[in-house]
Formats: structure tokens, C-alpha cells, sequence
């Protein structure tokens, strides 16, 4: 498994990864197709988003190993940062 994860890594220089990191709230949302999750990590004031095909059990109070990026994204007009999660695996 870390192999995989240092050759996404290496692959493209703009992911950040973390391990270990506790899951403070676990918001699951519809839109259209697809069910967007909406996570706040413990000590981090920035939501972290990805997107799923179904719901998915609540990872509220679980720690997680995610992969993620760095983007913007416009709310009631206003550009705030967030993090897209390409990859989260419970740790």
C-alpha cells in the first residue's frame, strides 16, 4: 500500500499526503449522480470534499489516511480554499 501511495506521489508533485489524521465531521450530500462528502479533520479549519457514486458508512470520530490537492472553489461569491481527496483509506 505505501508503495502505491509514493508512486501517485511521485507521479504528480502537487499531492500532499497524510496519515493518521482524525475525522472531526462527516457530511454526506446528493448532487444528481452522486454523493458529495464533506470532512473536517481534526486541527484543520480548510473542508475536505470527494465525491462517491453511493453513501458511505459515516467516518465521523475515525482517523484516515488521505491523498489529497490543494483548490479553490466559489461560495455565495467568495473564493475559499479546500482540499479534493483523491484517495481515503481508514487508518
Amino acid at each position: 500500500m505505501k508503495n502505491d501511495v509514493d508512486k501517485m506521489l511521485n507521479k504528480h508533485q502537487k499531492l500532499i499526503h497524510t496519515n493518521d489524521i482524525k475525522v472531526e465531521s462527516h457530511v454526506q450530500r446528493e448532487d444528481g449522480d452522486w454523493y458529495i462528502n464533506t470532512l473536517m479533520l481534526e486541527n484543520i479549519s480548510t473542508p475536505f470534499k470527494y465525491k462517491r457514486k453511493q453513501l458511505y458508512k459515516s467516518l465521523q470520530g475515525q482517523r484516515v489516511n488521505i491523498t489529497y490537492y490543494i483548490a479553490t472553489e466559489n461560495v455565495a461569491g467568495f473564493e475559499i480554499d479546500i482540499m479534493n481527496i483523491v484517495r481515503i483509506k481508514v487508518a
